[in-house]
């Protein structure tokens, strides 16, 4: 159903993730991020509290491990519930329950932690690590080259329909966040092509948000 990768970009501190699923509007429900906090992508049968429960113990000071474990044990129905989670010294925590769905594995990294559901094998996580571990260039880059990565390596049993991909950097909204929300191509296409188009221009919204009048134009006709 769903496959992911949660990474922190040692060089910039910069925190994002990646996923996509044969479900609809999987970022929706699954990615969450908090600048200078971490990374949570939530999934199998998915719980959306969880995400946001996980960042604000990360940010209370608890590691990645025990921020998923506290989570966990306040979860109703943790056997259902798959968590991968990145705090701010890049250490990571993978929890999968036993009813996750189909071939479901996970695997952890450096500064990086993959994993899956309703996998087309066990081997796709782990392909999506070396990847990322392998991989030079910004953080949204090496995301998503993971996840080409584990596409090639077998991805979902089935088709996928929706990815995301989910950036912070240093303020409180996200350095990036593109998604595609269904189609009956493929996502993970489409996000690649969206972040081709919007990395060059990522550093240009951050400086229209902090201070208009040092912006460039936006090229468009009207604003020359």
């Amino acid at each position: 159903m769903t496959f992911s990768i949660v990474a922190k970009c040692a060089n910039t501190g910069q925190f994002g993730l990646a996923i996509s699923s044969s479900s609809p509007a999987v970022a929706a429900r699954c990615a969450f991020a908090k600048a200078g906090v971490g990374a949570v992508a939530t999934q199998n049968i998915t719980n959306p509290a969880l995400g946001p429960m996980v960042l604000e113990y990360l940010e209370s000071g608890l590691s990645a491990s025990d921020a998923v474990a506290t989570s966990i044990a306040d979860e109703t129905f943790p056997n259902y519930r798959q968590l991968l989670a990145i705090d701010k010294n890049g250490n990571t925590c993978i929890h999968s329950g036993e009813m996750s769905l189909g071939i479901w594995t996970a695997t952890q990294g450096l500064c990086c932690a993959a994993g899956g559901n309703l996998l087309d094998n066990v081997g796709v996580p782990q392909a999506m690590v070396e990847c990322f571990e392998n991989t030079e260039g910004a953080l949204g880059d090496r995301l998503i080259a993971a996840m080409q990565s584990g596409l090639n390596a077998g991805g979902e049993a089935g088709p996928l329909h929706s990815a995301g991909l989910l950036i912070v950097d240093t303020h409180g909204w996200p350095y990036a966040e593109l998604r595609c929300d269904w189609t009956e191509d493929c996502p993970i296409l489409m996000i690649t092509q969206a972040w081709k188009v919007y990395k060059p221009q990522a550093n240009d919204y951050v400086t229209r948000a902090l201070n208009p009048t040092d912006a460039p134009s936006y090229g468009v006709p009207g604003d020359e």
